[in-house]
């Protein structure tokens, strides 16, 4: 009976070996022997290291800084329906490791901390239909690097085929002045395509066709498209060129063509002084008055209290403040309410707080005979819910009520309407890395949240001016970060809104750009105004590199925008009390 049995034991043992025989460890450079290689991790976080490894020579150090949490990611080709262990040796606190994109049940596995190296391991089975998946290590904002070697995924290996041949057949469809119509020819197993603009891929679509928005007026530009299986990608196909029209410049067509723009304290004083609307010099084309406020944060109902005698001294009547409204306007100028500011949280969580605002912003448009409105939602006015993951479809009410309630406004007053944005740069440009909370959780549901607003709107959209100061450092398109405090953050902030960037790092989910008449640079006037100063020399060599591609640093541009629109300021009050130090070395630089 005892031979027996383990004979029976034995017997087993056998088959399962015989049936796992076929697995293997699909993770390249598990072990990190190789560097980085087969792995991707958030810009500047990840590197090897001889010390401390678990086995070899090398493990995987990566750093979270800000708000990223340092992940590392690898794309293995796996066979459907079947199941897979993924197991990898860590250290350090707050160290993940997972998989996403299984077709079931996206797993993960951590520890809270371990001092020396520590096993995770978890499994999974793949979907019907799964024949890739992404296995990724990660720590946690702020506490500190950690490592990780040996990581494996066992289970049956995938076929990876051959990619299909390049599309033929391309060809342009509707032209206008901000977008190009493509369609093509099927390539045989593709199961999308990629579609390229100047060399550089700009989105994905499913079918043979596609529209390239968030082009320039008059402008010429080639594309391409490539087949996409399972297997990889194609050639590029053949190219063809076309020019988009003259069209026109986006809710108002009397700007000049370089504008000045500034915020004008007309509802409180500070250390800057008060400045009368009548005593701005004519060298402001925008002055936008600072600050329309809501009654409380979810209502909706927005105020313009102008600054009392007791704040404000020198403060006009209101009958000499119309009159100043109308003198700017028969100059030329355009004088806008801004809403929100640091202290203006506005919330439209509901339909009622939607029409509230569209009401309460039109008496105010109308009683001062204003020329458009200015967004300045700062703080917590916009933020995403969990679920909201597409900027191109919102479903977050404080965001879709403030597109609709921007919408009526602007059906409302017209072509000649003026609307302005001026968001910070984690509201913006922060959305290459992140956006809202992220597919695992864990992020700041602010990342990234105008990004849908100001989609919806390119279209009306007058101008937009990114406030480039109180800002921590933010990743451009070279995958390095940039700081404040030279021309080289300028440069790059603007380059991502005039070239267009993949948000959230995902390549087929192209934010588009902007025209450059859209846009204007945010700056502190001064060194009172705001961190983020920068000399009017670095000024200058912003403008010339973004504009002549002449000057740049270290930063390579996208392209070069002659028609930038200009420079935005916080604020007029703070230029004059520099001795209109901004202001000069505009004039002087345009002429």
């Amino acid at each position: 009976m005892l031979t027996a049995g383990l004979l029976a034991v034995s017997g087993v043992t056998a088959l399962s070996s015989a049936a796992r025989a076929a697995d293997a460890d699909l993770a390249v450079n598990g072990g990190f022997e190789s560097g980085l290689s087969g792995w991707t991790c958030t810009a500047g976080s990840g590197t090897t290291v001889n010390s401390p490894v678990h086995s070899g020579s090398s493990a995987l150090q990566a750093t979270p800084a800000g708000s990223d949490n340092a992940q590392c990611v690898q794309t293995v080709t796996v066979k459907p329906s079947s199941q897979y262990t993924l197991s990898g040796y860590v250290r350090g606190s707050y160290v993940y490791l997972g998989a996403s994109g299984t077709g079931s049940t996206d797993v993960s596995t951590w520890t809270q901390s371990a001092p020396d190296w520590q096993k995770l391991t978890t499994t999974f089975t793949t979907g019907a239909s799964t024949t890739k998946v992404t296995i990724y290590t990660h720590g946690w904002y702020g506490t500190g690097a950690y490592y990780a070697d040996d990581i494996s995924l066992v289970g049956p290996g995938g076929t990876t085929g051959q990619p299909p041949a390049a599309p033929t057949g391309l060809r342009t469809g509707t032209v206008t002045s901000s977008s190009v119509g493509l369609s093509w020819t099927a390539a045989t197993g593709a199961t999308s395509y990629a579609v390229y603009r100047d060399g550089a891929k700009v989105q994905t679509a499913t079918g043979t066709s596609a529209t390239v928005a968030g082009l320039s007026p008059s402008t010429a530009y080639s594309f391409q498209v490539t087949a996409v299986n399972d297997a990889g990608e194609s050639a590029k196909s053949a190219a063809v060129t076309a020019t988009t029209t003259a069209g026109s410049s986006g809710g108002s067509t009397d700007l000049p063509t370089h504008a000045l723009v500034g915020y004008l304290h007309a509802s409180f004083a500070n250390g800057s002084g008060y400045t009368r609307l009548a005593d701005v010099p004519d060298s402001w084309d925008v002055i936008d008055l600072a600050f329309g406020e809501p009654t409380s944060a979810t209502s909706g109902d927005i105020r313009f209290n102008r600054c009392p005698v007791t704040e404000c001294p020198n403060v006009e009547s209101d009958a000499d403040f119309k009159a100043a409204v109308k003198a700017k306007q028969a100059a030329g100028k355009k004088v806008l309410i801004s809403i929100g500011g640091a202290n203006g949280q506005v919330q439209l969580t509901t339909t009622a707080a939607r029409d509230a605002f569209v009401s309460s912003v039109s008496n105010i448009i109308d009683t001062y005979g204003l020329d458009g409105l200015d967004i300045d939602f700062e703080g917590h006015s916009l933020s995403l819910n969990a679920s909201d993951t597409d900027f191109k479809n919102p479903t977050t009410p404080v965001v879709v009520n403030l597109i609709s309630a921007l919408k009526t406004l602007k059906a409302k007053y017209g072509a000649k309407f003026v609307l302005s944005m001026a968001p910070e740069t984690f509201f913006v440009q922060m959305g290459y890395q992140f956006y809202g909370t992220g597919k695992f959780g864990g992020q700041d549901p602010r990342c990234g949240a105008y990004l849908p607003v100001i989609y919806a709107l390119r279209d009306d959209l007058t101008l937009l001016h990114v406030q480039d100061y109180n800002s921590g450092p933010i990743m451009g398109l070279d995958n390095q970060y940039h700081s404040m405090g030279g021309a080289d953050f300028h440069i790059a902030m603007t380059d991502m809104l005039l070239t267009g960037f993949p948000v959230a790092g995902d390549a087929g989910n192209l934010f588009p750009p902007l025209r450059p008449d859209q846009i204007a640079i945010g700056m502190p006037a001064s060194t009172n105004a705001g961190n983020g100063y920068v000399a009017p020399a670095e000024v200058t060599k912003t403008l010339d590199c973004l504009t002549k591609k002449t000057n740049c640093g270290s930063y390579a541009t996208h392209g070069t925008w002659p028609a930038l629109r200009g420079l935005m300021t916080w604020s007029v009050n703070w230029d004059r009390f520099s001795n209109w130090e901004f202001q000069k070395n505009f004039d002087a630089y345009f002429g």
